[in-house]
């Protein structure tokens, strides 16, 4: 693998571009009012909102193959790299773990999965393959993980229930996380969680997927030809996740099915390569100009994505957690408090709960545009 680039500015505005998303979809003004595409499909099926974790996990592998690919190829010391990579998955997991115990620190109930601590598994597991492995035998290890991740679903049965239930708390999955983790589960459900064990499998080769497309980008080819590579792969993708759609497995993010998998990753090969093309491969240096300075505000979000994201979700729990008196004797949580003159808008109700979300994430974007203006990066 020839040296790469160490930071893409495509790669920033995407990443920016998805914690952009996920603000905005995890707080609204009122969860009972959302536009379909800003709420999770009830179950099997996909919205806007299933596209945003697969493309975190997606911009991690890219990463992961432009600076820890590229350190282990230029002949580092892999054992003290993947070293490094577990600290760091580490540090992201007990972020996540510390974010479910806030505010009530209850112990005894404290849900274990969550996004951060999937992303941390991810990064643990990927480190050797990415470290270790070739592109042929990162293939492999993909193709492998699908499968036995499938037969698990769909063939393995579980007791009382059967095998190949997708069904909410009846797959194999969520037995297992009933038998590993009961009593820390998602407390939405209690008999599964989205971000449960076994569903880490074909999470990890989303971000495998990743590493691959980072090895594109890393290759000895024009720019023009890495961005053909890259949009064609997703078209790919695409007609795969479509088709085991319909033959294998439905497309179900909190299975995170084969389908899924595959579908989403078609999507963010196709959203990276529109990226890529405008901010770093595009022949006209005005065109490239132009498009820097749109993408400027998803640059600055993207450089603090981490940080962001957990901060966001702390201030979240807050909102709901602070309690503030009322003139009748009740109490009303601040964020009810604040939302109030935002329902007195005669904009709807799905469109005032919208507004908050974009007010919300304006907020978490100033904070995010005062820390870049410091040059100041949260790293793990």
């Amino acid at each position: 693998m020839p040296d790469a680039p160490v930071r893409l500015t495509s790669l920033d505005a995407f990443r920016g571009f998805t914690i952009a998303a996920m603000v905005l979809v995890n707080n609204p003004g009122d969860w009972g009012n959302l536009h379909a595409q800003l709420a999770h499909a009830k179950w099997h099926g996909w919205t806007f909102t299933e596209c945003i974790f697969p493309f975190f996990l997606f911009i991690g592998g890219v990463a992961m193959t432009l600076s820890l690919g590229r350190l282990a190829a230029a002949g580092a010391d892999k054992p003290r790299l993947l070293v490094k990579l577990a600290k760091r998955a580490a540090l992201i997991f007990l972020i996540g773990f510390l974010l479910n115990l806030v505010p009530r620190f209850d112990f005894e109930h404290v849900r274990i999965p969550g996004v951060l601590q999937r992303i941390a598994l991810c990064t643990l597991l990927a480190a050797p393959i990415v470290v270790y492995l070739g592109w042929r035998a990162q293939l492999a290890v993909i193709a492998l993980l699908l499968s036995l991740y499938a037969v698990l679903m769909l063939w393995v049965p579980v007791p009382g229930i059967g095998a190949g239930v997708l069904e909410p708390g009846q797959d194999f999955g969520a037995w297992v996380d009933r038998l590993l983790l009961d009593g820390h589960l998602w407390v939405q459900s209690k008999t599964w969680d989205p971000e449960g064990l076994v569903s880490t499998l074909p999470a990890l080769c989303s971000q495998l997927l990743g590493v691959l497309a980072g090895r594109v980008l890393a290759a000895q080819l024009p720019r023009s030809e890495q961005t053909a590579w890259t949009l064609c792969a997703g078209l790919v993708f695409l007609a795969l996740g479509s088709t085991l759609d319909a033959l294998l497995m439905p497309i179900n993010k909190s299975l995170w099915t084969v389908s899924y998998c595959l579908w989403m990753n078609g999507w963010a090969l196709l959203a990276f390569g529109l990226f890529y093309w405008l901010l770093d491969a595009n022949p006209h240096a005005a065109v490239r100009a132009r498009a820097a300075a749109w993408a400027r505000p998803f640059v600055i979000y993207g450089m603090n994505a981490l940080f962001i994201f957990a901060f966001s979700g702390f201030v979240a729990k807050m909102l709901g957690f602070i309690k503030l008196a009322q003139p009748d004797g009740s109490q009303l949580s601040l964020g009810r408090v604040l939302y109030a003159p935002l329902k007195a808008l005669p904009l709807g109700a799905a469109n005032t709960s919208l507004l908050y979300a974009i007010l919300f994430n304006a907020c978490m974007f100033a904070i995010a545009y005062a820390m870049w203006r410091k040059r100041w990066f949260v790293k793990v």
